[in-house]
């Protein structure tokens, strides 16, 4: 059993150096030019000679991205819980929404600029544009998929509406909630790096346009990584915050 966990632990680190290590063999065997294809050794160079650089618009990515995340959080929930807790809700704003995050959420970032200017504010909306969805849909998904036979049980013995979605469909839905989470940082950095590329002169976005402009190719590839490295860390924040407080979903994996 502990061999498994263990595995399990260590099978991403591995997978990921195997990846870095051949990644690295074609292009030293095939001599593959930088300003094409960088390997993991040019772009680890240019994160140690340009670090300062990268962390600075790495740390205004973060910010502005869990900014646009938090504002996600809170209209996500308090709309998925409206649309879950009611049929004719579910009715009314599913289709609407489902329309609504078809929509390219690049095309708005146009229009934020003419509205906001450019700087952090485009970039914060377009990062909670993309991420709202997820939490909305899965905490609607789980108040609405209550089970009518346990709700019928809670009427019977004295439970008023309110009781039930506050006391068993909230505590209920939590596991989607944290699968929305995990879903939805991952877009708000990407909502937040496409609007940089376009309406900001800070962050990781940009330093994509200028590193691309410059043909600093292991440069841009860096800050990519940085990107993915920070919705990484976040995932799994949150993966170790849903193991710890709703252990009770896990039981039926525990023993596997």
């Amino acid at each position: 059993m502990m061999q498994k966990k263990m595995a399990e632990r260590w099978a991403p680190w591995v997978l990921l150096l195997a990846i870095v290590l051949l990644w690295q063999v074609i292009c030293s065997a095939f001599d593959v030019s930088e300003f094409i294809f960088p390997s993991p050794w040019a772009i680890g160079h240019q994160l140690y000679e340009f670090a300062g650089t990268i962390a600075m618009h790495a740390w205004r990515t973060y910010w502005v991205t869990m900014a646009g995340f938090a504002l996600a959080i809170v209209v996500g929930v308090l709309l998925g819980f409206l649309i879950g807790s009611s049929r004719l809700a579910y009715a009314a704003f599913y289709p609407l929404m489902t329309a609504f995050n078809a929509l390219p959420k690049a095309a708005f970032v146009p229009i934020l600029v003419v509205w906001f200017g450019i700087g952090a504010g485009p970039a914060i909306l377009t990062a909670f544009l993309i991420s709202f969805f997820p939490i909305m849909v899965n905490i609607a998904t789980g108040l609405a998929t209550l089970e009518p036979e346990l709700e019928d049980v809670l009427r019977v013995l004295g439970a008023k509406r309110w009781d039930v979605l506050i006391k068993v469909g909230l505590p209920r839905s939590m596991p989607y909630f944290y699968g929305s989470l995990k879903v939805a940082i991952t877009l708000a950095f990407v909502g937040t790096t496409v609007s940089e590329m376009t309406a900001a002169n800070e962050g990781i976005g940009y330093l994509l346009v200028s590193a691309g402009s410059s043909m600093q190719m292991a440069l841009a590839f860096a800050g990519l990584l940085v990107v993915g490295a920070m919705a990484m860390v976040m995932y799994e924040l949150f993966n170790l915050v849903e193991k710890h407080t709703t252990g009770w979903a896990r039981r039926g994996s525990q023993g596997e």
